[in-house]
This record gives structure tokens, sequence and C-alpha cells, in this order.
């Protein structure tokens, strides 16, 4: 990865462990660092400094393959990712995860991947591979895996379930660490969660529950991603807490990426009035020592990561350096495309309208309720609208039907539920990312256009599509059926026009497809459908759709 030549920078030079900016020229040879020396008469005022970290993400969200995300992430200053691969873990195990490691390694830029801890994240939900715990320990053996991703199932390590300690135990023999996931735990369990030997979250979404968790010793993740924003609710740990806090994107859809990464983040901070320093300890430093990642910390003899901004308010990023080599300039990315393989477990037949038919059983009827913004999810009863004697979508109410089809057998009855605030007045949508078992879910305001969504997904063995009118459009995610191998900036185009097509059809939720995506993920609560049917993760079981 290292750059095979010598050269020269010269502007203010931003020191992150002595907390001090001064000018001078940073001398780079064969990739890493040979000196750095203060110098007044220099005349450059842009500032150079360490390349951005994002501390939690999934690849996979971005709908590109490793090396397309780092062609897109480069401009924006990052140049390197602490990287859970759940999502094409739970599709195609430690393969998926091979994969990502073996691609990532192609293209000038430091992917760090972890040992995805929960495949698949429940019993209650058909995922396309199981990783247990021999290959948990595979795993983590590897040199290429840096840590035990997020711990999902926070019930069973609060309650030392036997299978759930066995996973931190694993870590702890590798001396690697483990991440959290953890919504709303505080208090005893938060305790608990902790002293089983886990070391950070990203599921935080109010203060007072960041607060707890760090009093307990750990790290806090904040994240601002396509879906879940929680910048707002926790930037200010940055007061007392710089040194526990670390950022994360957590998800980040392909043209969000176009737009911004972890320095819009950077940007936001110090316009709160957070020194910038402080701001990028918090973004690099910490990240590096909490992972023992070989980033560059702008220091003699360490790896030549860094970035050049105009300044450090505006914080806009005129160049990238990783190992040396130059991969971003003025907006542009400097790393090309690269041919990648396809692999994929897709199974689904196309479904029927009959398949997808509720019946009314009563006048009560259990609701999920989507917020934007949010993983979480609330229950509300309503009154079924009902049609000869079917419980059908409500558009004039905005309840609207919400399905689930196992992609990986191909007779697998649909999961149906009902589901407020998608705000569609017309048509469908359907997806083949569907956190965590990755089966298809649709949301849509008649039986016949959920029909034509998901079966356009099935026909192209993975993709999210829209269907309203006469317009049958989709975008094909071939690899995993989560990502695509093409010029992620097309990618990115052609998410962006769906998306915008979404918002024509009546909704008004910022990342529609992002929060589509999450209605399956059972492990945050309150109420989700996963292909085997409506679950309530308060309880951790299976509930009735009519009350």
């Amino acid at each position: 990865m290292q750059s095979n030549h010598s050269f020269s920078l010269s502007g203010n030079i931003v020191d992150l462990l002595t907390e001090t900016i001064f000018k001078g020229t940073v001398h780079i040879e064969n990739g890493f660092i040979k000196s750095i020396v203060k110098d007044d008469s220099v005349s450059e005022n842009h500032y150079i400094l360490p390349g951005l970290i994002d501390a939690h993400i999934h690849i996979e969200s971005s709908m590109l393959i490793p090396s397309e995300f780092a062609r897109l992430a480069v401009v924006h200053g990052t140049v390197a990712t602490v990287s859970d691969p759940h999502e094409i873990a739970n599709v195609l195990g430690i393969d998926g995860i091979k994969y990502m490691i073996d691609n990532g390694e192609k293209v000038p830029f430091k992917f760090y991947f972890g040992a995805s801890a929960c495949v698949p994240a429940t019993p209650f939900e058909t995922a396309g591979s199981k990783i247990g715990l021999e290959e948990l320990d595979s795993l983590l053996a590897m040199e290429e895996i840096n840590y035990l991703s997020e711990m999902m199932n926070f019930p069973g390590v609060i309650n030392r379930d036997d299978f759930e300690m066995q996973k931190l135990a694993i870590a702890k023999k590798h001396n690697k660490p483990a991440d959290g996931h953890a919504p709303g735990v505080k208090g005893e369990d938060a305790k608990k969660y902790i002293e089983a030997g886990i070391s950070t979250d990203h599921e935080c979404y109010t203060l007072e529950e960041a607060l707890d968790k760090i009093k307990y010793g750990m790290k806090i993740q904040i994240r601002e991603g396509s879906a879940a924003k929680n910048f707002d609710a926790l930037i200010d740990l940055m007061k007392d807490h710089a040194e526990s806090v670390l950022f994360c994107s957590d998800d980040k859809h392909p043209d969000d990426l176009v737009e911004s990464h972890i320095n819009q983040m950077v940007k936001r901070a110090i316009a709160r009035g957070y020194d910038p320093v402080k701001v990028l300890k918090s973004v690099i430093l910490n990240p590096i020592e909490h992972y023992k990642l070989d980033v560059g910390r702008l220091q003699t003899g360490d790896p030549a990561d860094m970035i050049v901004v105009d300044d450090l308010k505006s914080f806009s990023v005129k160049q990238t350096f990783v190992g040396g080599k130059k991969v971003a300039e003025n907006g542009k990315t400097l790393i090309g495309s690269i041919e990648a393989e396809h692999p994929n477990q897709f199974h689904a037949k196309p479904v029927n309208i009959e398949q997808i038919q509720v019946k009314a059983d009563s006048n009560k009827l259990k609701v999920i309720k989507a917020y934007d913004g949010e993983l979480i999810t609330g229950l509300e009863y309503e009154k079924p609208l009902i049609d000869n004697g079917f419980a059908i979508s409500n558009v004039e109410a905005d309840i609207l039907k919400i399905v689930v089809v196992n992609r990986y057998q191909q007779s697998a009855k649909p999961a149906v539920a009902f589901i407020k605030n998608f705000g569609l007045r017309t048509g469908a949508i359907a997806s083949s990312v569907a956190h965590d078992s990755h089966n298809i879910v649709a949301v849509g305001v008649s039986d016949e256009d959920l029909i034509k969504a998901i079966n356009l997904v099935i026909a192209e063995k993975g993709g999210i599509s829209v269907v309203h009118d006469n317009n049958n459009n989709i975008l094909p995610l071939p690899v995993a059926g989560l990502m695509s191998g093409l010029d992620g900036y097309n990618i990115a185009e052609s998410y962006h026009r769906l998306d915008k097509e979404v918002h024509f059809m009546g909704s008004k939720l910022r990342a529609p497809f992002m929060t589509l995506s999450f209605m399956a993920l059972l492990v945050i609560p309150e109420l989700k459908l996963s292909d085997k049917g409506l679950f309530d993760g308060t309880s951790f079981s299976f509930t009735k759709m009519f009350a």
C-alpha cells in the first residue's frame, strides 16, 4: 500500500499528541514520515493532519463493495474504517468476511474488519449462514481481524448466557476488544454488560444513557448515519469525556457518502465551539489506540496517512494520502475501480397476492410505528381497514402493509404485518437489504404493487425496487444481494433517483430505504417483522398481529 517515492508537504501542522499547531514541513519517504521540521517561514496556510477514521461502519450499507467504498470515502479525508462485515456474514458466512478483506486489500485504504459475533443475530429469523464458536475462534486468530464485532444479544450478555460469554472469552483469549450494541441499557444492566468485557457502544440515544455507560468504563461512538442520527443528542460528551468518545457512521447510503463522511461530523463539532484538536483526537487517536490500528498519527516513523484541509473551520479536504500515496485531490478520487466477483445466496421464487393476504381476526390491529432517523420502533393499536374479510393497507391513515420474504428457501410463506409513518400514497418499495438476515422486505399501498416490487428483487437476486403507476425500477445488488461492484458514483446516482421517486410517492422519511432495512431488525425494540412473523423486541418473542 505504501508509495515508493519521496515528497514534502508544508503548512500548518496539527500535532494531536502534543495538542499543538505549528508551521513546518512534513517529509515523506517510501510511504512513511521521515521527518517533521518546524519552520516559521512556511507561507502555506492550509492545515496538515492525520487522516480521519470511521470507528464503526457496515461497509455493505453503502451498497458498494469495499474497493468502491474507498474511492468515495477518501475524497472526504477518511483513510480507515473499523468495519463490521456482519451483513455479508449473515448471507455468506466466513466466505463473505474473507471476500470483504480480499477486496479491500486491492486498494490504498485501511479497512479493519471484525469477527461478526451474531450470525444469525437471533434464532427468530432465517439467515444464510451461521458463525459458531469454532468459526469465531478461527476468525479472531487471523491477523486481518482486529476485534469482535457488536454483541447484539445484550439480554444474553447481561444474563450471562453461556454461549454469549464464550464468544467474549474467545475475544479475550486473542487480546482483541469486543464491540457493544445495547440500545437503552442503563444502570445495573449497563454495568453488567460492560463488566462482561464489552468496550464500546454506538447505540446510545440520550446523553444520560451515554454518561451511564462511560461511568462504567465504556467508550461511546457518536453516530451519524443515513438513518440513525445521534450527533445532536450526544455531542456534548465532548465537554468532559472527549477521551471516551469516538465518531462513526454505522450505516451510510451511497448518495450520502458522495456528499460527506466523518469530515461532516468534525465540522459540526467544531462549529459547536469544541476545540478542533480535541475533536480530532477523539476521531483519530481514540480509535487507533482502542483497536490497535496501524494508521498514521502524523508522527515521525508513522505511515503517511494524512490529509490537507483549507482550515479548521470549514474543514474542506484538499488532499488525502494513504501510505504516502495521494488518493484524492480537490473533491476527486484518484483510486480506480477494479473488477470484482459477485458471490451470492438467493433462492426465493416469485410470490403471489394470495400469499400476502391477511384475514382480519379482530378490530384491534398491532401496528409497527417507524420513527424517522431512529432504528427503534413503537407499537400502536389501530382499527384495521377491512375489505372482503381481509385487512388491507389504509393509505389515508398511513397504515401500510409490510411483507418479509425468506430469500434463502424457495417455498417459505411470506410474513405480513402493518406499519405506520412510511407515508406512501401510491406504489410499493422492496429491498434485499434487510438487517440482519437480509431477507426481502417491502412496504406498499396495495397487494398488487407489493408483489411487483418483491418479484423485481427476486428476479435480480437482490436489489432495491420502486413500483408506482406503470413505473417498475430496480437497482440490482448482485454481491450477496447487498452490494454492487459497479462504479460507486453511478450507484449513488441510481440510488438517489430511486430515493427521490419514493419521496415523490409521498414518503416524508429522510432515508426511506434505510429505514425500511431496519424494520426486520429484531434486536432493536419494540415491534419488528422477521420472515417468521411479527416480533416483540421487548419480550423477545413472537406476537400475534391482532389483539
